[in-house]
C-alpha cells in the first residue's frame, strides 16, 4: 500500500481503523518526518475549524497532519440523536489506535515520528491510545481536553504530554490538574489567560498553535536547533 503525497498539499484518504473505514485529510509538507493525528472533541469532526487552524500552523512549521473522522457517517447520525458515542472514550481510542496502525502500513508514512493532538473528549482518547502504542507515539498535546477521562491509562502514558487549558475554563482546569498529577511521563500544563473552553477570544487559538507547535517540534524531531 502506498500514498504518494509528500509536498503535494492536502489529499483525502480512507483510513482503515480496525473494522471501519474513516474519512480523512492528510497533509505532509515537503521533507517532513513527523505526523500529528488529530482526535476531535465532543460533537465535532475532521472539519473542526479550530483543529484545522492548528493543523495549518503545524504544516507551516513542517509538521504533517492527519485530520480524520473518529466515527462513521452512520455513527455520526446516531450520535447527533443520542450524544453517546462522543463520550465513548474506549471506542474513540481504538479508532485512533487503528489509524496509527494504518499509518505504519503505508510505505510513505511508516518512517514518520507520530504525535497526537486531542481536543475535548478527544484529549482523553488520545492519552488512552498513547498508552496503548508506547513505542509509536512520541508526543501528545491536549487542547481544552478531558484527560481525566483516560482514567487508569494516565499512569501508563510514556510520551511527553502537554495539556493546554483556557484560563477562564475553571472546571476543566481542575480536571486537567487532577489528570496531570497522575501522569508519570514528562508533562506540562499551560493555562492561556483570558481564554474560555473553545479559545474563541481574539489571539487565543494562535497561542494554542504556538505552544503546540513548539512541543511537537521538540519531541517529534523537527526542531533543528535542539
Amino acid at each position: 500500500m502506498g500514498i504518494s503525497i509528500k509536498g503535494r498539499g492536502s489529499v483525502e484518504v480512507a483510513v482503515k481503523a480496525n473494522e471501519v473505514i474513516l474519512e480523512g485529510d492528510l497533509f505532509i509538507p515537503e521533507g517532513s518526518k513527523s505526523l500529528v493525528l488529530f482526535a476531535h472533541g465532543s460533537g465535532s469532526s475532521r472539519l473542526s475549524p479550530r483543529n484545522r487552524f492548528v493543523a495549518d500552523e503545524l504544516n507551516k512549521k513542517g509538521i504533517g497532519t492527519l485530520l480524520f473522522d473518529l466515527l462513521t457517517a452512520q455513527e455520526e447520525a446516531l450520535d447527533l440523536e443520542t450524544g453517546y458515542l462522543r463520550f465513548d472514550i474506549p471506542l474513540l481510542a481504538r479508532r485512533l489506535e487503528g489509524a496509527t496502525d494504518w499509518v505504519f502500513t503505508n510505505k510513505n508514512l511508516a518512517d514518520m515520528s507520530i504525535g497526537y493532538f486531542g481536543a475535548s473528549t478527544g484529549g482523553g482518547a488520545a492519552l488512552v491510545a498513547a498508552a496503548e502504542r508506547p513505542g509509536r507515539v512520541k508526543a501528545v498535546v491536549s487542547r481544552g481536553g478531558r484527560p481525566d477521562l483516560a482514567g487508569e491509562s494516565l499512569a501508563k502514558v510514556r510520551c511527553p504530554t502537554l495539556l493546554i487549558v483556557g484560563g477562564n475554563d475553571l472546571p476543566v482546569i481542575d480536571l486537567n490538574k487532577q489528570a496531570i498529577s497522575l501522569l508519570r511521563s514528562e508533562k506540562k500544563l499551560v493555562i492561556i489567560s483570558g481564554a474560555t473552553h473553545l479559545f474563541e477570544e481574539r489571539g487565543k487559538l494562535e497561542e494554542v498553535a504556538k505552544v503546540a507547535s513548539a512541543w511537537f517540534l521538540k519531541y517529534l524531531g523537527e526542531d533543528k536547533e535542539k
